[in-house]
């Protein structure tokens, strides 16, 4: 979920239009173009070959250990398909791939698993992304909707001189590698978060504004999507470690079990800050309850302290004749009457004023 021109953007699963053939696949309008990456895996080499084609797909199965083939965009859906032939993706598995906004899940088929996660591709707009990946005996797919992902350090050490887990473990490991840097992806988000809570919390203490709460507000709703999104990773992260599927050995479920740790503690945080945001909240409303409160009982002492000046004025202000009749106003042929009536309001103003002090009401 993002934010865009003051209004709240939805991320929507895009789906087969009805009645269509199960495993039917739609391109996106706005889906960027398809670009392949092949990273060859063995012991002690490996290859990278950008902008890969087809072509070096098929040359290059069945000649090295271990085949990473990581799909960029999803506008050619001949490509997808036939990546899908190459590897013997299931359909429905692909259907997937292409209408993109699903929920985090994972798929046991005959001889590979299917994996789908959301990533936080842009931080500032909190906009997400969908990976899927696939693996089997020999081979990981990823598809990714654009450019850039959290894979450079699973890239850096394969590529690496020393043999490493990466190029001497089989492709499940692999796996794990790709899942547990997207889960790791999240904690930098999160602790921003945290810390622009605390920023504002600081602020807020100092001076409430109406602009703290809407921040507050976008915050927590942005804690809501990451938890839409955690808690069914979490789900398909334990599906992975009780599974009992030939792809995946029993020494990487050890692997798997940590990156399901982690989910769990970003759930946990996710939790505790979402807790944060709504007392901020409920703080802000008490504040703002607390500053207005103020505000009226200082206008309500200012008035009180008014309303006798006022009576007093408005009493000396009729229009009496005191030649007609010494009832009426005699005071006002005083001589000093005027400075007398003055100090009169000023002593009654200020003993009024003491007395609300004592009070401690001012």
């Amino acid at each position: 979920m993002a934010k865009a021109d003051g209004k709240r953007i939805r991320r929507k699963a895009r789906r087969s239009p009805v009645g269509a053939s199960p495993g039917t696949l739609i391109a996106d309008p706005s889906a960027q173009k398809t670009r392949l990456t092949l990273t060859l895996i063995a012991a002690e080499k490996t290859r990278t070959v950008q902008d890969a084609g087809l072509n070096d797909l098929v040359k290059s199965r069945g000649h090295w250990p271990l085949v990473w083939l990581d799909c960029t965009g999803l506008a050619d859906i001949a490509v997808v398909e036939e990546i899908g032939r190459i590897f013997g993706l299931h359909p429905l598995a692909l259907e997937d791939v292409v209408n993109t906004g699903q929920r985090p899940k994972v798929d046991f088929y005959d001889d590979h698993a299917f994996v789908v996660l959301s990533m936080i591709d842009d931080p500032a707009t909190h906009r997400y992304e969908q990976i899927a990946v696939f693996f089997g005996d020999n081979f990981v797919v990823t598809f990714q909707e654009r450019e850039g992902d959290p894979f450079d350090p699973v890239r850096k050490r394969i590529e690496s001189s020393s043999p490493n887990r990466l190029r001497t473990r089989g492709a499940d490991y692999l796996a794990y590698a790709l899942i547990d840097a997207i889960v790791d992806s999240y904690f930098a988000p999160i602790e921003a978060s945290g810390d622009m809570a605390e920023r504002v919390e600081d602020a807020m203490l100092n001076s409430p504004q109406k602009q703290q709460m809407l921040q507050l507000q976008q915050m927590r709703r942005h804690i809501n999507a990451l938890k839409g999104v955690l808690w069914p990773l979490r789900d398909a992260l334990a599906a992975i470690v009780r599974s009992e599927v030939s792809c995946i050995h029993a020494e990487t479920k050890v692997f798997f079990n940590d990156t399901l740790d982690h989910a769990i503690r970003l759930i946990e945080m996710v939790e505790t800050e979402r807790d944060t945001m709504t007392g901020l909240i409920e703080m802000h409303l008490s504040l703002s309850q607390a500053r207005t409160n103020d505000v009226i009982s200082l206008l309500t002492i200012v008035s009180a302290i008014f309303i006798p000046l006022t009576f007093l004025v408005g009493v000396w202000g009729m229009n009496f004749d005191p030649d007609t009749s010494p009832w009426n106003m005699p005071e006002l042929r005083a001589y000093y009457g005027y400075p007398a009536a003055l100090g009169f309001m000023v002593a009654v103003a200020v003993a009024m004023y003491i007395y609300f002090k004592r009070k401690k009401w001012l």
